[in-house]
């Protein structure tokens, strides 16, 4: 049966209410046409009898709106209004607001939970707010089958943290098939041993992986035309391997190259989520110095890895990564020394060739070593690893063999840039 004020009107509630105070007919009777218990008639006619003018079945449900918390407003305007300050800023490559953003900011920041309609509601209430700009659409997906088949490797050079002035380089590596952040740090500047270090974390703790994919920087592909070959290299160009080819070589690591920026898109895309959360905390906390900007990167690194789950593939990366460990589904070998190295130093370091001359010494850019076992006219590999940013560690190989080791103080190298 309906709601009374749906089958009846003022008038006709009125009228048996009144004739009942009259004792003109029973209440048994009103309620039956009514439809209603006893407690419900005895409510209307004491209504009635108060007020018979004004008498209504009628009622609307009042739910008193609910007010934000001014505080809750206050902060909200305040980190909408950083972001603005930040899109308007050519140097810095944000271009939209990140409502999502805010909400975990203030929850984490302030202790507040409002709703992300809220959020965008007062972003357009005051001037926060910019359409969506049109994009192409690209299909996400995951390509891979197996954890370790293809390792994402990139480097992005941008302002991560305004108030320090100046551009870092930011350096990634990034399972495809969980989206898991292998590695992730950032330089002030970006140089081939920075790509080797990268390198040599994430195959020393996981293993060796299946492909390495990375875009046409001469520090990873070697395009004739366009780069020019070190002084001392005497074959082909065709058969020139960059150093970064030689380790993976060494390595039994398939390198993969994007050969277009379209295909460049797919290695950056995952980053976004992280590139976006890094600088705007960044901002937010001031931060100057590599050191600060680090220890943020590692925060967001752990919430990317740990909390967020991936808008591909629908999983928390880490969970996805080890669930695929545990069920064998994995590309990755186990991390062994090739034989005859003997330490890390000799396989992720930078290679140089050298002939041994009749005392005996090999020149590296302008400084002789004298290496202890070697012939004259033995042609060396010496396999370069810096140790500190002042020191470097040379290893004299010759046929399998370790012949010496030495170290040469870095700003003797001038011709080697690590």
């Amino acid at each position: 049966m309906g709601q009374l004020h749906k089958r009846f009107t003022d008038e006709q509630v009125k009228d048996m209410l009144g004739r009942y105070v009259r004792k003109e007919i029973e209440g048994t009777a009103i309620r039956a046409v009514l439809g209603i218990g006893k407690t419900r008639f005895f409510q209307l006619l004491h209504r009635y009898q108060a007020t018979p003018q004004d008498f209504s079945i009628a009622y609307a449900r009042r739910r008193p709106p609910r007010r934000l918390d001014p505080t809750i407003e206050q902060h909200i305007v305040k980190e909408l209004a950083i972001d603005r300050q930040a899109i308007q800023n050519p140097a810095i490559p944000l271009k939209s607001y990140n409502y999502s953003y805010v909400r975990t900011r203030l929850q984490t920041r302030y202790r507040q939970r409002v709703a992300l309609s809220t959020i965008i509601a007062r972003a357009k209430q005051h001037g926060f707010y910019l359409p969506r700009r049109p994009r192409k659409r690209h299909t996400r997906e995951v390509l891979t089958r197996y954890v370790g088949e293809l390792i994402q490797h990139d480097a992005s050079h941008h302002l991560w943290a305004p108030a320090a002035q100046e551009k870092w380089y930011l350096i990634t590596s990034l399972d495809d098939f969980s989206r898991y952040l292998l590695y992730a740090v950032l330089l002030k500047r970006e140089t081939l041993w920075a790509h080797l270090l990268a390198l040599q974390t994430v195959v020393v703790r996981w293993g060796f992986p299946y492909a390495y994919y990375v875009d046409c920087h001469s520090f990873f592909r070697y395009v004739r035309g366009r780069d020019v070959l070190p002084r001392d290299f005497l074959l082909a160009p065709t058969e020139y391997e960059t150093q970064w080819k030689q380790v993976l070589k060494e390595c039994g690591i398939q390198p993969l190259y994007a050969l277009s920026p379209q295909a460049k898109w797919k290695i950056e895309r995952p980053y976004g989520w992280l590139q976006d959360h890094l600088i705007r905390t960044c901002i937010r906390e001031s931060v100057t110095t590599l050191e600060a900007a680090n220890h943020i990167l590692a925060r967001e690194v752990h919430h990317y890895n740990d909390v967020q789950v991936h808008s591909t593939t629908g999983e928390v990366p880490v969970r996805r990564f080890r669930q695929a460990l545990g069920q064998r589904q994995s590309l990755w070998r186990e991390f062994r020394l090739p034989s005859p190295l003997r330490s890390v130093k000799d396989l992720f370091a930078l290679r140089l060739q050298r002939m041994v001359d009749g005392y005996r010494r090999v020149s590296v850019h302008g400084v002789s070593l004298q290496v202890r076992g070697a012939s004259p006219g033995q042609l060396l590999t010496l396999r370069l690893y810096p140790l500190r940013l002042d020191l470097t560690e040379v290893r004299c190989w010759h046929e399998g063999a370790l012949l010496d080791v030495q170290r040469i103080k870095a700003d003797e190298l001038k011709g080697v840039h690590v």
